[in-house]
């Protein structure tokens, strides 16, 4: 990208009216990088550059990086990286400094570049104008000394005019001649110094006109950059947001809908083996789950372990086990650890037999390190802090889709309720714990 074509915010960048501290800034950020960078990121015009002393590299090799970040996207972007790990503060778009924020915002391709740029060169012609004031004070007091000074000489010459009055007439011509030349020069040095005095009021004034003119001209950029910023966050917010729901729907749908069709798939295939049917026409998976469901002859609370494996054998069954509930059952002078590793080890053996898919869930309040996996073909899942893992069980029986054959395993009176509600089996801890002995 060239400078002509370069914007931020909608408004275009000129390179080249960039003040002096402002390419300085850039130019030493950018040296900085640079000799971090990898050698892919670096355009060739800066391959010279690299070899320069890292000192040196900002100052003899200004022009080619400012041209590589004007030019180079990629480089710009490599820049921003280096600084955004090593030197985030110098990214920083509310730092007092606006050469700081100007140089940042260029980088960065920020709304408010325009305006810090425009600051920063209004701050450096505001040096530059008073530096020429402080030279033309400085001149006036230069010349009101030379104009004392010859004051002296010629209040001196008076003097000797007067103590030579009866000395010869030729010493008194060339006294008086010398009277008259140091008279012209204190005139012509008192018109110099109404002149500076002119210049100087003048240049005052036009600064004052000026810096008036910018200041408000400035504050006014200032709002309506600081308006069109908070549009942007919000727009941006707003953005965010409705991309994150829409994803997480998304996902949510595919996986009931990629497990829903899980439990039709083998709802229907074990309806075909059972009729010695390959094809055609009969009832739909949905029929065949609810009448496995009644001939297993078992309600929303099982019992005994007959009416357990009779669930467990259906197809795409999905067992959820409250963990603790279940161990505090079993074994509870176990420590927690043994206690969570026993019962994961257990419900392998149990899904590597039955093929069912096993999630178990334990609160996480007291786990300081939570296990990096569980055992092959169980789910273990720990609660947030400040989560009970009765709301995970129930979340989990929420997410799946309705026709899918779910059985928690637990005791806890409120967690049975709720899920039966939901159309899942529930089973006793105790009535778990002895299908678990007999894996």
């Amino acid at each position: 990208m060239d400078s002509a074509q370069q914007t931020a915010g909608g408004v275009p960048l000129d390179w080249d009216s960039f003040a002096g501290p402002l390419r300085v800034r850039l130019a030493e950020m950018a040296a900085e990088a640079l000799g971090e960078m990898r050698a892919v990121d670096i355009p060739a015009q800066l391959r010279p550059v690299v070899r320069f002393a890292p000192a040196k590299r900002a100052k003899l090799g200004q022009a080619a990086l400012l041209g590589a970040l004007r030019d180079s996207g990629v480089f710009r972007t490599a820049v921003v990286d280096w600084c955004t790990g090593n030197r985030p503060a110098a990214l920083d778009l509310n730092d007092p400094d606006p050469v700081v924020v100007a140089a940042a915002a260029v980088l960065q391709d920020a709304a408010i570049a325009p305006h810090y740029v425009e600051l920063v060169g209004f701050r450096t012609e505001q040096g530059q104008l008073r530096g020429d004031r402080d030279s033309a004070v400085a001149r006036a007091e230069r010349l009101t000394s030379e104009v004392e000074r010859l004051r002296s000489e010629l209040a001196e010459a008076r003097a000797a005019v007067e103590r030579a009055g009866d000395e010869s007439s030729t010493e008194a011509d060339r006294l008086r001649k010398r009277l008259r030349e140091q008279g012209m020069r204190l005139r012509e040095a008192k018109d110099d110094a109404e002149a500076a005095r002119a210049d100087l009021a003048r240049v005052r004034e036009d600064a004052d006109a000026a810096v008036a003119e910018i200041a408000a001209e400035r504050d006014r950029e200032r709002g309506r950059a600081k308006e069109e910023r908070l549009r942007a966050e919000r727009a941006a917010a707003d953005a965010e947001t409705a991309r994150q729901s829409a994803r997480e729907a998304r996902q949510g749908d595919e996986v009931r809908l990629a497990l829903l069709l899980e439990t039709l798939e083998g709802a229907l295939g074990g309806l075909r083996r059972e009729l010695g049917a390959s094809a055609g026409s009969g009832p739909r998976p949905a029929d065949v789950i609810e009448r496995v469901r009644s001939h297993s002859g078992t309600t929303g609370q099982v019992q005994d372990v007959a009416a357990l494996d009779r669930l467990l054998a259906l197809p795409a069954v999905h067992l959820i086990v409250d963990g603790y509930n279940v161990t505090k059952t079993g074994y509870p002078d176990l420590p927690l650890a043994d206690q969570r590793d026993r019962l994961a080890h257990q419900l392998a053996a149990l899904a590597a037999r039955t093929r069912a898919e096993v999630t178990v869930v334990f609160d996480g309040a007291d786990v300081l390190a939570v296990p990096a996996a569980g055992p092959r073909g169980v789910r273990v899942l720990f609660s947030d802090p400040g989560v009970q893992a009765d709301d995970v069980i129930r979340d989990l029986v929420a997410a799946e889709p309705q026709g899918r054959q779910l059985v928690v395993a637990t005791s806890d009176r409120a967690v049975v309720e709720s899920v039966r509600r939901r159309g899942a089996y529930a089973v006793p801890s105790a009535v778990l714990l002895a299908r678990l002995t007999r894996v």
